[in-house]
């Protein structure tokens, strides 16, 4: 069955100043017993605290992220510089899943650049599930730009064939499809879903203070930038019609994640969407 979690991404400033196992102990008091791990620097120090909530509270640690790169900065390691260490914490954290948060910048620049990042995906999955281990892939909106008519996620799939894939919602509205045709399109190849509402917020009061001051290009940086990253259940997306569409194709977990949580506390705004999906009738994926 599948199950409802947390990507812990929108947690990072919590584990910051609290620890890993102190936020995921308070994840677990909200109802939630899965988390995925993303941008927490996965330092012995966390990796210890993250097996703790494991094994004390349950916790299931439904994925850990890493960057196909090897520029230095990044959020998450790198499969290229730190594959042993990936593999490690993937066997310490009982993890069978690796995901690449999103196409590297450079190889947004063009076609060719893209299929190269395809043969080194599929390369790298294919080393990975000889430990054990499967290399799933996130999606933005760019994977829905066309190339000779057809959509970047596409080629991903047909270029990268031992690569699987977590398809985020709210992206696949951004770029323009509606979630459940894409969720039954990826159907088998599909274990990992992203719920995050799409939600069209209000004009702030500065946005027209702009206008009658004439400064109409920051009156339409506020008309262009209402759309927003929403609790589940707080803005317009068919989340009956997703989920229900989500188990069909075969989703393991289903992983609630905000990246912005507009001023509010990211625990209030998952107790929100606990609430909103409980309500829908989803209390027994949690």
């Amino acid at each position: 069955m599948a199950k409802i979690g947390v990507q812990a991404m929108m947690l990072k400033k919590k584990i910051e100043e609290d620890g890993a196992f102190a936020t995921l102990k308070k994840v677990s008091e909200l109802g939630f017993n899965a988390v995925e791990i993303s941008q927490i620097p996965m330092t012995p120090e966390n990796v210890a605290e993250i097996n703790r909530a494991r094994t004390e509270l349950g916790m299931e640690i439904a994925s850990l992220s890493a960057t196909l790169d090897s520029k230095p900065g990044g959020a998450n390691d790198s499969l290229v510089t730190d594959f042993d260490k990936v593999v490690a914490d993937c066997k310490t954290l009982g993890a069978t899943i690796v995901r690449i948060g999103m196409l590297p910048f450079d190889a947004m620049a063009s076609l060719d650049a893209v299929l190269e990042f395809c043969r080194t995906a599929d390369e790298t999955a294919v080393r990975l599930a000889e430990h054990g281990i499967g290399l799933y892939y996130h999606n933005h909106h760019i994977e829905f730009t066309k190339y000779d008519g057809r959509y970047l996620l596409d080629l991903i799939r047909e270029n990268a064939p031992h690569l699987r894939f977590e398809i985020d919602v709210h992206w696949v509205q951004r770029g323009g499809l509606h979630p459940q045709s894409v969720l039954k399109e990826y159907a088998g190849l599909v274990d990992l879903v992203h719920l995050k509402d799409y939600r069209i917020g209000k004009m702030p009061p500065a946005a027209f203070e702009a206008l009658g001051k004439g400064d109409y290009p920051a009156f339409m940086a506020a008309f262009t930038g209402v759309v927003q990253f929403g609790e589940v259940g707080e803005g317009n997306l068919d989340w009956k019609g997703v989920i229900d569409q989500a188990i069909e194709s075969g989703a393991k977990y289903l992983l609630i994640e905000q990246d912005d949580q507009y001023g509010r506390d990211p625990f209030d705004c998952l107790a929100t969407s606990h609430e909103n999906l409980v309500a829908l009738g989803y209390s027994h994926l949690f």
